[in-house]
């Protein structure tokens, strides 16, 4: 089903990096969702007031609430498909997390509304009239909001798209609300007792839990979090690719939403290569990167001294003093400065975020270990660097 929407309703469904294509997307989706939300708060109303239970009127009003979200999604979309600006030169792609902050926010309204019904029909609890219609409406509900989170989650890992992922968290918590309407329903050919309430209360735990789910994942997208390791791994390939290219650090990928990256990186290249055919090596690398990935690329070219052996040798016993330290610090930017009194060793260095290390002891120790048993003073001169990639 989703297949054939998608084929019928999203022209060039398959170029989604276009902001085009998943403004279509996202449109098409959020009138599926507006149509499915609003069939279903009709029928649950219906059933639920012909029943008297609280727990199928709220799950009702849940779905018209979900109407509403999708209409913001709708919105979302749109706004993110809007091109750059003088005002906003990186383009509106981060409103789709706007959007998804706003769902979340609803979704928690919704669950503290349904705590509080649910809380008062414990207290001062209602006949609940069990009905066959209302539980094969119930059943149905439960089928169609397993379907839409399905969709939902296919639109969204097939177009990255955070707004589209909130919707179908948005629906996976609908199917646990209308599953403990259902229990509420049922138990009441059983006992007097306020089941109904109490499953309320257990669907509204579920829901406002899930509402500050998406919120922590949004906002980790609005702060800024790690570049996912294919992403690194797949830039770092094409920028190795050719030949003049000896390695690649203080690689960093800006998020300015789905669809929309930059990125940064240092390509080494020996120091007695031509520069000039080198730059126009790089150059070709951001073409390359852009093409691919649809990233826009900055590569700053660092030469490395390859054949001097005392750098080299120094950079060995440097590299495996840091990996007794910590296997995973990583070395770069190496150059050996010599004095008449001393030999400066100044490079960078990778440090994770949770190496039991400080920088001071980090540098205190490498210093310690390189001058232990050596005839030449070194003083190093070391710059922390951290990783921007997922540990």
């Amino acid at each position: 089903m989703t297949d054939f929407l998608v084929k019928h309703f999203v022209k060039n469904y398959t170029d989604t990096e276009d902001i085009k294509v998943r403004e279509n997307y996202g449109t098409m989706a959020g009138i599926t969702g507006i149509v499915c939300n609003i069939f279903l708060f009709v029928l649950k109303f219906a059933v639920g007031t012909l029943s008297g239970s609280i727990s199928v009127l709220s799950d009702a009003f849940n779905n018209l609430s979900d109407s509403a979200s999708c209409v913001v999604t709708l919105f979302g979309c749109k706004m993110a498909a809007k091109p750059a600006d003088k005002d906003h030169p990186f383009g509106h792609g981060r409103a789709e997390y706007l959007t998804s902050l706003i769902i979340a926010v609803i979704i928690i309204l919704v669950g503290f509304e349904l705590l509080r019904s649910s809380a008062g029909k414990i207290v001062s609890p209602d006949e609940v009239k069990f009905s066959a219609a209302a539980l094969i409406s119930l059943f149905a509900s439960i089928g169609v909001k397993l379907w839409m989170s399905v969709f939902n989650t296919k639109l969204g890992k097939r177009i990255n798209s955070p707004v589209m992922m909130a919707t179908a968290q948005d629906s996976r918590s609908d199917v646990i609300a209308t599953s403990a309407a259902v229990i509420g329903l049922t138990a009441s050919l059983f006992t007097t007792l306020p089941i109904d309430g109490a499953m309320g209360i257990v669907v509204s735990i579920f829901i406002i839990k899930g509402g500050f789910g998406i919120v922590k994942d949004t906002v980790d997208d609005l702060i800024g979090k790690p570049a996912d390791h294919e992403l690194i791994k797949k830039i770092e390939d094409i920028v190795t690719a050719p030949d003049k290219i000896i390695g690649v650090h203080d690689l960093v990928v800006h998020d300015y939403g789905p669809g929309k990256k930059l990125a940064s990186c240092h390509a080494e290249v020996r120091s007695d290569e031509n520069f000039v055919a080198a730059h126009d090596v790089i150059d070709g690398i951001e073409r390359d990167i852009f093409k691919k990935l649809g990233i826009m690329m900055t590569i700053h070219m660092d030469p490395v001294d390859v054949d001097n052996e005392q750098t080299n040798a120094c950079r060995k016993a440097v590299e495996e003093y840091a990996a007794q330290l910590d296997p995973r610090l990583r070395i770069h930017d190496f150059r050996l400065v010599p004095g008449d009194t001393h030999t400066n060793l100044v490079f960078d260095i990778v440090v994770p975020y949770d190496c039991k290390y400080s920088e001071s002891e980090l540098k205190e120790k490498l210093s310690q270990l390189m001058n232990a048993s050596k005839d030449t003073k070194y003083y190093l001169v070391i710059t922390i660097d951290r990783d921007f990639g997922e540990e």
